[in-house]
């Protein structure tokens, strides 16, 4: 089973819009037909973020979040990340890289193409929710 981190920003997506990021969450995530591996700062981030106020202006955020967050504290596989890295210009995305380090994921999704100009990590491709649906996602 693909072994798979997703940036926060592609949780925020899923449940604005019913897009790429919606089908991973939805249909591979909480369907268990991927493993997601998260850290500890990485589900803080998750709660943060999802919990902005200006998220409050798109219906039923608060709730799908809450739901989304729940799943994904029992489904999700944690980890502790040994080893500190300094690859990415915003600081906090490296802990993306050292989670991967940690877990040896295959993917990290991520819409975050600016800060992420490298296509892979070891053995980790990073990869856009897009190219990850439509290449690498396992048919079931």
């Amino acid at each position: 089973m693909q072994k798979v981190i997703i940036d926060t920003n592609v949780l925020v997506s899923a449940l604005i819009q019913r897009s790429y990021p919606y089908r991973i969450l939805y249909e591979l995530v909480l369907e268990d037909t991927i493993r997601l591996c998260i850290s500890g700062s990485l589900l803080a981030e998750y709660y943060d973020v999802l919990n902005r106020p200006k998220f409050r202006q798109y219906q039923d955020f608060a709730v799908k979040a809450n739901a989304i967050l729940a799943g994904i504290a029992i489904k999700a596989e944690r980890y502790v990340p040994a080893v500190k890295l300094d690859l990415i210009s915003d600081q906090d995305d490296n802990k993306l890289v050292e989670l991967a380090e940690a877990c040896m994921a295959d993917y990290i999704i991520t819409g975050n193409t600016t800060d992420f100009t490298f296509p892979r990590y070891k053995q980790t491709k990073i990869v856009t929710p897009r190219e990850y649906w439509e290449q690498y996602r396992p048919i079931h």
